[in-house]
């Protein structure tokens, strides 16, 4: 008789271990990115959460049929490499090109950045963003030269930033505004 409980109990704990089992590994595939959309959600998700992703790095990607193109610009070589390797270990992905181009290492754009940034962040209609944990208008400097990339609410913002890091003086050249706008104002017919 005890082999007979002993047997059922037995019995029970494989069943039971098994669920467990089945049980993870459908919860870890439900989380596994399935569609192109998903997977730019998680490779989103991931970027920001890089802790060396600055205002100064202006990332890019597209992803088609879980193929994962990178492009942009970085400001550290050591951040192509890490982005390259998180979006690699996002579920889903197939694999990854990184065309993520490597800016300069010049300590003379360095403190062009660090000023452009204070003189536009500091501006009281664009001030809101400065306090974001990643704020939106990014700030790429090579050699001198100075493009503003990302996203900002309305039309208005997008002429002050632009305006603000013009008049600054700072840059080698004319400043390519590539800022993006969120909320664009309606076209009068």
């Amino acid at each position: 008789m005890k082999t007979n409980y002993l047997g059922r109990f037995l019995l029970t704990t494989i069943l039971v271990a098994c669920a467990t089992v089945a049980s993870a590994s459908s919860k870890n595939n439900a989380n596994l990115p399935q569609t192109d959309e998903q997977i730019v959600k998680r490779i989103t998700h991931e970027m920001l959460m890089y802790p060396r992703y600055t205002i100064w790095d202006d990332i890019n990607f597209t992803v088609a049929n879980g193929q994962v193109e990178l492009s942009g610009a970085v400001t550290q070589p050591v951040k192509k490499n890490d982005l390259g390797h998180i979006v690699q270990s996002v579920p889903g992905v197939a694999s990854v090109t990184n065309n993520l181009k490597v800016l300069p290492l010049s300590p003379m754009d360095e403190r062009l950045r660090m000023q452009l940034a204070r003189v536009i962040y500091s501006d009281p209609t664009l001030s809101r963003y400065g306090l974001m944990a990643h704020p939106p208008i990014h700030i790429i400097v090579e050699n001198g030269h100075v493009t503003l990339s990302g996203v900002v609410s309305t039309d208005m913002e997008k002429q002050v930033a632009f305006v603000r890091a013009s008049t600054a003086g700072l840059s080698f050249g004319p400043i390519v505004n590539n800022l993006q706008v969120e909320h664009p104002a309606a076209k009068k017919s």
